[in-house]
């Protein structure tokens, strides 16, 4: 990436608000990308470029005051050349939609399972720069994590400027709202920066989707252009907003109702002004309260389909929003962006068990595109000194320290996870059918009911396994189970003899399946307990040969 800063020699009352700079830079080959350019403070403006193809790249500024000479028709050249180190960001490109409309992949085509971690709050001073933002970052690359999702400022479970939102620099925006605050996206800068430079992908969400009322459409889309003028020539994915129709918690139920509607529609016009000025076709997505698609009022505006899956709701609820997203067109991938953060002082707790269960429910019934997991304790920033605390609805979740949420055994396990599908053609899976029972149809758009319901134990059936994935060509299979219930495959799933493994979802121990044939079918015996005393299991089924 290369940096070009140009100098106003033109004074403006409101820089950030009256002046728009883009640069529009041409490749060798001929191709021009138009990149906004964002206001650096006092005089100063900036632009960020990068490309995959080597050589001299040509740029030209234009500035919406073409009286101004410092600014307007700025020309140069800027040189590319080839990367030879290992990060693979760098090496194989940002990540983007694979060719069939189901997978991510880098750019230049290699697969990209993605294996997310949620940091809601990582951009802000309750996770001091550099030790612990880097000792997290560390960590999660350890563990196997290769996407982070944060908050660019405007964080969840607060109001607008509450001091839990803090940098050093102060707030994202200023309290007046005349401008966004250039030092706090000079903090912000050096964290995205190291993401990448540690091989992780920052998936940036704009803001909580409560917030465009609090500071209106228009300053929502300066924000927005801000945010892609200054960290789209990196290797980064737009997801637009958090919650993105959920409205203010404290608002009355019949407000609400008209808020969603609102949100849905605002949002809908920010996310199509964020791909106009999308000159790196950065994927876009929005984190919903149930799916992006049903957060828009045009699909088209989408690249993928991010869902929220519910920490409360049970591994066969997890499963049927997965086979819904895969079913549902135009064809997208799908992953759950927020699933069961593993120790949320819920009732009941959420444990590993939950955690695993809702991974391997939902990846392999989505078409193992991906999944985020998330931590209580990280996403908030808990420390000892300083817990999160309470939420406006008075909710707290736990006051967990980060220090410790980050060994909890769960991540460690879908790291191990995403290890082991990458031994195998992951990208060539699909789903098989999954039967949804009636009243499980019936609460699926019914959230406030579906969670009386599974309090009261209504929800507790499953099929088994609750999840199967298949890569026909290769007639390869992955069945998971929960339970120690004995279940049947269809032989016609497969193009010969084969052979089947129990995998241990806790630590990937193998052990010897045996398979009875009756018919057309085989009858599987799962084991009893795995590592960890649970009875869930994985069941790999490849070719005997």
């Amino acid at each position: 990436m290369v940096e070009i800063r140009f100098q106003s020699e033109t004074a403006y009352a409101q820089p950030f608000k009256d002046v728009v700079l883009d640069v529009a830079f041409t490749a060798p080959t001929g191709k021009t990308v138009v990149v906004p350019a964002f206001w650096a403070g006092d005089a100063d403006w900036c632009v960020r470029y990068a490309s995959s193809e080597t050589g001299t790249h040509s740029f030209r500024t234009r500035c919406s005051d073409e009286g101004n000479p410092s600014l307007h028709g700025q020309v140069g050249e800027v040189l590319i050349e080839p990367y030879l180190g290992n990060n693979p960001l760098y090496k194989h490109g940002g990540i983007r939609v694979a060719d069939d409309r189901r997978h991510f992949c880098h750019a230049d085509g290699t697969p990209f399972f993605w294996l997310g971690d949620t940091w809601w709050m990582g951009l802000c001073g309750r996770l001091s720069w550099p030790q612990d933002f880097q000792a997290l970052t560390q960590n999660r690359k350890d563990t196997g994590f290769n996407v982070i999702q944060l908050v660019a400022g405007l964080y969840p479970d607060m109001p607008l400027f509450d001091e839990r939102g803090l940098s050093q620099s102060g707030f994202s925006w200023e309290q007046d709202l005349s401008r966004i605050n250039p030092r706090f996206f000079d903090e912000a800068d050096q964290r995205i920066f190291h993401l990448v430079e540690q091989g992780l992908t920052p998936c940036i969400l704009g803001a909580w989707g409560y917030y465009l009322p609090m500071i209106g459409l228009e300053n929502m889309q300066h924000h927005w252009r801000y945010l892609i003028a200054r960290w789209g020539a990196l290797p980064v994915v737009w997801a637009a907003a958090g919650e993105q129709t959920m409205p203010w918690y404290l608002e009355s139920h019949a407000q609400k109702a008209a808020s969603r509607l609102q949100l849905a529609s605002d949002w809908s016009r920010l996310i199509a002004h964020m791909r106009r000025l999308n000159g790196f076709d950065r994927p876009i997505t929005t984190h919903p309260v149930t799916s992006a698609r049903e957060s828009v009022t045009d699909t088209a505006l989408l690249d993928f389909d991010m869902q929220q899956t519910g920490h409360g709701a049970p591994t066969a609820h997890h499963a049927m929003r997965a086979w819904q997203g895969w079913s549902t067109q135009p064809a997208m991938p799908v992953i759950s962006g927020e699933s069961r953060y593993e120790g949320l002082e819920i009732s009941p707790p959420v444990t590993a068990r939950n955690v695993r269960e809702a991974f391997w429910a939902h990846a392999l019934n989505s078409g193992l595109a991906g999944h985020t997991y998330g931590a209580n304790g990280i996403w908030q920033v808990n420390t000892t000194q300083r817990p999160f605390g309470n939420s406006p609805s008075g909710s707290c979740w736990g006051n967990l320290p980060w220090v410790q949420a980050m060994q909890l055994p769960a991540a460690k396990q879908l790291g191990l996870a995403r290890a082991f599908l990458e031994t195998l053609p992951w990208h060539d899976f699909e789903p098989l059918p999954l039967q949804v029972g009636r009243l499980e149809r019936f609460l699926q758009h019914r959230p406030r009911l579906r969670r009386v319901v599974h309090k009261l134990g209504g929800l507790q059936s499953h099929r088994d396994p609750v999840a199967m994935g298949i890569a026909r060509h290769e007639s390869i299979a992955i069945a998971y189970t929960v339970s120690d219930r004995p279940f049947r495959l269809d032989l016609a799933l497969f193009k010969g003899a084969v052979r089947a493994t129990w995998i241990d979802p806790t630590n990937f121990d193998e052990h010897p399946a045996q398979l009875t044939l009756r018919g057309h079918g085989m009858r599987i015996e799962p084991r009893s307990r795995n590592a960890a005393g649970d009875s869930d299991w994985l069941l790999l089924v490849q070719p005997a040969a």
